[in-house]
């Protein structure tokens, strides 16, 4: 499927998908909670990828024990857990302000990184985290204390879970393909989501799902467009270029989601979102240029 494109033309197709997740969230709301709509959606890229794995005679791979670790770990990072996190977040706040506020992912980075390997950061460093940081006060006091600020707070306090299911990603074997490795993940964040979904049944959040067209569409996006392509054009991207890189370019999504967002009538147009859009992406950017430069 992607041996015709270039890295590059992987990650741009990627991104153009994942701006339309925060959306496709959004669009859920009252008609299939956040758990369902991930398990469904992670079940049914696994089955899209099923006859593949067995054409190829991989299906037996996705168990073994030295592959299903780095499998099960970003079907846990990268899929059950920050995503589940988004999802319910999209319960209060809009599109746009979950797509940026995602940006401090970088900014965890840069945490981890100066905690666990000791790497202090430069000056640029510092004001790229200043301009991200600015941005991301900037949107949270224009919806402080209202539900929307309580979808905020919890996308800033989960999306340091996609960087460790990045490293996962960058670990496992050369060998394995970007189809394999989509196919894992959906399979292992399938099962994980399964106890978390009951898990949240205790905390209030009930089971939904309305037939209707709308249910549809958002189960057919999230398993079929984001959850397959989405990832396979992603891990063609990053297993085959600077993570640095492929990140830099990722960051503008919010952009096309924001846009999409206005289009639809989800969010509205402010100065204040405006500003800490500039100012979040800005200083997202300089870090990945920083990181980028130390490679």
């Amino acid at each position: 499927m992607t041996k015709y494109l270039s890295p590059v033309q992987a990650l741009w197709i990627s991104l153009f998908i994942t701006a339309f997740y925060p959306i496709c969230g959004k669009m859920a709301v009252g008609y299939v909670s956040p758990g369902i709509l991930l398990f469904l959606g992670a079940l049914l890229c696994f089955l899209i990828c099923l006859p593949w794995l067995i054409k190829t005679n991989q299906l037996k791979e996705v168990f073994n024990p030295k592959k299903a670790k780095f499998l099960m770990a970003v079907g846990l990072f990268n899929t059950a857990l920050p995503f589940l996190c988004m999802f319910i977040a999209l319960l209060y706040t809009t599109p746009s302000n979950a797509s940026i506020l995602n940006q401090t992912e970088l900014l965890y980075s840069l945490i981890l990184t100066w905690i666990f390997l000791g790497e202090r950061p430069n000056k640029k460093q510092l004001l790229g985290s200043a301009l991200l940081i600015a941005g991301v006060i900037i949107i949270l006091m224009q919806n402080r204390f209202t539900p929307q600020w309580k979808g905020d707070i919890i996308v800033i306090s989960s999306v340091w879970l996609y960087q460790v299911g990045h490293i996962f990603a960058k670990k496992m074997p050369k060998e394995l393909s970007p189809e394999f490795i989509a196919a894992g993940r959906a399979f292992y964040g399938s099962i994980f989501l399964i106890p978390l979904t009951y898990l949240l049944t205790f905390m209030g959040m009930p089971v939904i799902i309305k037939p209707s067209l709308k249910s549809l569409i958002v189960i057919v996006y999230m398993g079929a467009i984001f959850n397959t392509f989405g990832n396979i054009f992603w891990y063609k991207a990053i297993r085959n270029m600077d993570l640095s890189k492929a990140t830099a370019v990722m960051l503008s999504y919010p952009v096309f989601t924001f846009i999409i967002s206005v289009a639809l009538g989800m969010d509205q147009i402010s100065g204040y979102k405006i500003a800490g859009l500039v100012l979040a992406f800005s200083g997202a950017y300089l870090l990945t240029r920083v990181i980028r430069g130390k490679k």
